[in-house]
């Protein structure tokens, strides 16, 4: 479901056109009246399907948006959050975790959430990778950002960045480094990663110059990793490591803060950027834009990142399949 009162319903709607007529079947968690009454604002023409099981939504795919109903508790004005509404978002994630344990929907594909909406109504995870940490008992899985010639993983997250700056160890480098490496291998079908480490600092840190965390932080986790047998360079320049040219020599580069990988996405195609996270039991995706309130209910949202995130998600379960020994039946997405 995402923020009700965002573009995720329009964008789901959308996307169900795209993909009406092609063998990649989802549903959405979602409650009905709500998509229903934003098809009939913007005339979208999508047909609603309420369904009791994820099994039904296959067969009916080609004609209708499958609707796993999850009711809210007030109407949805756009644009307007509600912080009443935060407990639906929520139960939509957790079905959608839980129908992907379950082995219901072979991947996770969920819309922007709200955040200070739901941690006014008690939430206490900064976003949904933590959370589906906790809900998959994973630990704490990371983000990885994707777009067309760049996988981007921030080493730390949703924090001030003096906050992020302290939080800095070798160990939390070379752990995000070999969840990586692994999500790599399995899940994207390169056999051989080859993963980039920027450092910190401006110039990494010009032999300690200009700051010390290259030299005593991030140099001894990447002499940790290449001990491992990863092939891994660095600590490299951020204000030259996403070049075209520089993109060549690495499958996935390691960043020490959010910003630092997100710039570089959402500069190289803000339209198909796609959020993946990393040490999961399940497969999860996510368009790489917020809820955009400004223009909900306005028509005008564009379903290409939803469209990259259902398109990855495909592609990374069936590598897993395939490198967990077999190629199962294809149930649906479950789309949240």
């Amino acid at each position: 479901m995402g923020e009700p009162a965002g573009v995720g319903g329009e964008i789901t709607m959308k996307a169900w056109r795209a993909e009406k007529n092609t063998g990649n079947p989802f549903y959405v968690i979602d409650d009905p009246d709500r998509l229903t009454a934003i098809g009939d604002a913007l005339e979208l023409d999508v047909p609603i399907a309420p369904i009791a099981e994820p099994e039904e939504a296959p067969s009916l795919f080609h004609r209708a948006l499958p609707v796993l109903p999850q009711l809210l508790a007030q109407p949805v004005k756009p644009g307007q959050p509600d912080a009443t509404n935060a407990g639906a978002v929520l139960a939509s994630i957790r079905l959608a975790t839980g129908a992907a344990m379950a082995g219901k929907a072979k991947a996770v594909v969920t819309n922007p959430i709200h955040k200070k909406v739901l941690t006014d109504a008690g939430f206490n995870h900064p976003g949904h990778t933590e959370f589906l940490g906790e809900l998959t008992g994973a630990g704490k899985p990371i983000m990885m950002l994707v777009c067309p010639g760049l996988r981007a993983v921030p080493v730390t997250v949703h924090v001030p960045l003096k906050t992020a700056i302290g939080m800095l160890t070798a160990e939390i480098i070379v752990t995000a480094s070999q969840i990586t490496a692994e999500a790599l291998r399995r899940d994207f079908g390169i056999q051989k990663p080859r993963l980039a480490i920027a450092g910190l600092n401006p110039h990494a840190g010009e032999q300690g110059i200009l700051g010390s965390e290259e030299r005593d932080i991030i140099i001894p986790a990447i002499d940790q990793l290449r001990g491992g047998g990863l092939a891994v360079y660095g600590p490299a320049p951020a204000d030259s490591l996403f070049r075209a040219r520089a993109r060549e020599n690495y499958d996935a580069v390691i960043c020490m803060y959010h910003d630092q990988a997100l710039i570089p996405i959402k500069t190289i195609d803000f339209n198909n950027g796609v959020d993946v996270t990393l040490g999961l039991p399940l497969i999860r995706t996510s368009p790489d834009h917020g809820t955009a309130l400004e223009i909900a209910g306005q028509g005008i949202a564009r379903e290409s990142s939803l469209l990259a995130a259902l398109h990855l998600a495909w592609n990374l379960a069936e590598h897993r399949a395939k490198a967990c020994g077999g190629e199962p039946e294809r149930p649906a997405f479950a789309r949240n």
